[in-house]
């Protein structure tokens, strides 16, 4: 249950009717992580554009990639939603259940390339000990297997922004939605 006001599609005017509307042509339906800012319409916007350059630009990281660590790093959070959502999404890549279930159940157990088993500690490792890194170059595993410094910097974004939209959902109760998003576009 929301910890906080949230405004519903059938309540929205003016530029927050406007943004819910555009939001459910582009996505299939209006996430409750959107909802639970409809208090800040802007914001929305704001949210939506920053997740599209993170998750949609060109990189060096595939689609699958970002989807996994958003997954990695939901999951060291115990961010349900999010790890529900992004596992929505990389289960469109993998095609494997049973492979995004050991995922989330312990990434370390999952046949994946050493390239993205590196990925995955790097997130989690920056997501459960960031006082670390002053310490200790996390950085350095990912370098020395051969991704760029714009590699770096993308995973780093990835592992940020889904740093932030955890405790965002978490802190003012973001629960999943009915369908468990699944017509939700990604």
């Amino acid at each position: 249950m929301s910890r906080i006001s949230i405004i519903q599609p059938a309540e929205a005017t003016g530029r927050l009717k406007e943004i819910y509307e555009q939001l459910e042509k582009q996505r299939g339906q209006i996430a409750e992580v959107h909802k639970i800012q409809s208090l800040r319409p802007e914001s929305i916007v704001k949210h939506m554009e920053l997740y599209m350059e993170i998750m949609f630009c060109k990189s060096e990281l595939s689609r699958a990639q970002r989807e996994m660590i958003a997954v990695v790093v939901s999951m060291a959070n115990n961010c349900s939603y999010c790890a529900t959502h992004h596992g929505s999404a990389l289960h469109h890549y993998w095609k494997d259940e049973e492979k995004l279930r050991k995922l989330r159940a312990n990434y370390r157990e999952v046949d994946i390339s050493g390239n993205d088993m590196a990925l995955c500690q790097y997130a989690e490792e920056v997501t459960l000990r960031p006082q670390n890194i002053e310490e200790v170059d996390p950085t350095a595993p990912l370098r020395e297997i051969g991704f760029s410094d714009a590699a770096i910097l993308d995973t780093t974004l990835v592992v940020a922004y889904f740093n932030f939209v955890n405790r965002m959902v978490l802190s003012l109760g973001v629960e999943i939605e009915q369908d468990g998003g699944a017509n939700y576009k990604y």
